[in-house]
């Protein structure tokens, strides 16, 4: 029997776990499943904590519902009866900028009697289907078509500086954590950049989505292939490329996804168990797994499915060059501090999403998301949840802080930011040290070159939000292609 070992038990991992079973028995091919995973439960970043009443998400909040695989997994599952959709006032979402909440504008009328943007800032963004698309050899110096730009180079052109860095700061606050000025269009937002290069521009690519809409040719509407439920996630369609759907999760939250695909590999899941390396196995036919105990693991095809900077470790030996290409895959922190509030107690309105925080307005945080409003039953009767991100690509040393400087800086902000001075009956903070992959500058490159020098190595695989995509949907997305490869690989082989 064929053996397929799969290092890291998160969302990616545990998805091509079930793809590759099920898609083996279909094909009536006898492949056994090992998921191995460092942690003491399965999950990765993806875990749900229920502490004093509280439902309390370490990372992402749910999914856009706007991905096939997604919902298919959902169905396989059984998870339909436990589905949570995000309620009615999640779509009103807020910026915080010149020291006050606005509402993020939902049309044309709101966004123009909005104080988020200058007259000046308005009228420049209403200009974006005026300018020309970038094109190689112009004397700004664009790109040629296979070259990269970040996305705040492609806001500022588009709908100018003071639209970047308000409206496309936030998103990619809330989505990367990161900066806009480091990050690549192309990778965060390969959407936005066929917009563009297809169209014209943002608003050109829209009207003739809605023309083919009318006309029913199936072109869908244009999205970024993250659909990151981040501070920033909206509730439903959102324009200029952003991304659509309804946010969704489970009665029990986020985790029950990864704990029912756990639940149905059943054994095939180890948790506690570290990996030191992958090496070509003595007889040359598959891979050793080595593990930290001592102890080895043969198989025919491995995937490495946790982040870039481990399976640069595990690569390290078997080929410097892919596990140097691999550590160039940066990473950043940030920290989520949890709050529970007595709702009699609050003197600051809680009826929407969340609000966002662009950088230079005053704020550390990087947003907030009033969890209990989002999903109703998330904290106990007459009680409120929020949940506030800090740190990032822009502020690492935010987490240096400790838990009281954390708690203390978060409530501050709150103060500054939506009036809240209510003092929290609870509070919990999580760490995520090396928690968003930042898609810099290159990565496609660097995807790129890491795929060619993994075809000197059949039979090992990556996958995971370290490549193609941060947000849950992606990894679910990626999983079914993944598992084809791998059997065609043990197809291959037993020829």
């Amino acid at each position: 029997m064929r053996r397929v070992a799969i290092v890291g038990g998160g969302i990616s991992g545990l998805a091509v776990g079930l793809a590759v079973r099920d898609r083996a028995a279909r094909e009536k091919k006898p492949v056994e499943i090992v998921v191995l995973e460092k942690e003491a439960r399965p999950g990765g970043k993806i875990r749900t904590e229920s502490i004093s009443g509280y439902t309390c998400e370490w990372g992402p909040n749910g999914f856009l519902d706007n991905v096939p695989e997604t919902l298919e997994l959902v169905h396989r599952l059984g998870l339909e009866d436990r589905l949570q959709v995000s309620d009615d006032a999640a779509r009103r979402r807020f910026l915080f900028r010149a020291g006050k909440l606005h509402p993020a504008p939902a049309g044309l009328g709101a966004f123009l009697g909005s104080g988020l943007l200058s007259l000046r800032g308005k009228l420049r963004v209403m200009a974006e289907p005026l300018i020309p698309p970038r094109r190689a050899g112009t004397p700004e110096g664009a790109p040629a078509p296979e070259d990269d730009e970040s996305i705040r180079s492609f806001a500022a052109r588009r709908i100018g500086s003071e639209g970047a860095d308000v409206l496309v700061d936030s998103i990619v606050s809330g989505i990367f954590a990161g900066d806009p000025s480091r990050l690549s269009l192309r990778a965060c937002f390969p959407k936005m950049y066929q917009m563009e290069t297809e169209h014209g521009g943002l608003v050109r690519a829209m009207l003739a989505s809605r023309r083919a809409k009318r006309r029913g040719d199936g072109l869908e509407a244009l999205r970024p292939v993250s659909n990151a439920p981040g501070p920033d996630a909206p509730a439903k369609a959102a324009g200029m490329g952003m991304p659509a759907g309804t946010l969704t999760s489970f009665r029990g939250g986020i985790e029950d996804l990864t704990q029912a695909l756990a639940r149905e590999l059943g054994a095939a899941v180890q948790t506690g168990v570290t990996i030191a390396s992958i090496s070509r196995s003595e007889n040359g036919s598959g891979w050793t797994v080595a593990r930290e105990d001592g102890a080895s693991l043969d198989a025919n095809a491995v995937v490495l499915a946790g982040p870039a900077a481990g399976a640069s470790r595990l690569v390290a030996r078997l080929d410097p060059a892919l596990a140097e290409l691999l550590a160039r895959i940066a990473f950043a922190s940030v920290a989520v501090v949890c709050l529970g509030f007595d709702r009699g107690s609050l003197d600051a309105s809680l009826d929407g999403f969340g609000f966002l925080a662009p950088r230079g307005q005053g704020l550390r945080i990087l947003g907030a998301l009033w969890d209990s409003s989002i999903y109703p039953g998330r904290a106990p009767q007459g009680k409120a949840l929020i949940r506030v991100m800090i740190g990032g690509a822009r502020d690492p040393e935010a987490m240096e802080l400790s838990d009281a400087s954390l708690v203390e800086t978060v409530l501050r902000d709150l103060e500054r930011g939506m009036g809240l001075t209510a003092a929290p009956e609870f509070v919990h903070v999580f760490r995520h040290l090396q928690g968003i992959p930042q898609y810099t500058l290159g990565h496609l490159d660097r995807v790129h070159r890491i795929e060619k020098l993994l075809e000197k190595h059949p039979g090992v695989f990556l996958t995971g939000n370290s490549y193609h995509g941060v947000a849950i949907n992606s990894c679910v997305a990626e999983a079914p292609r993944v598992a084809e490869r791998i059997l065609s690989h043990l197809g291959t082989e037993a020829d």
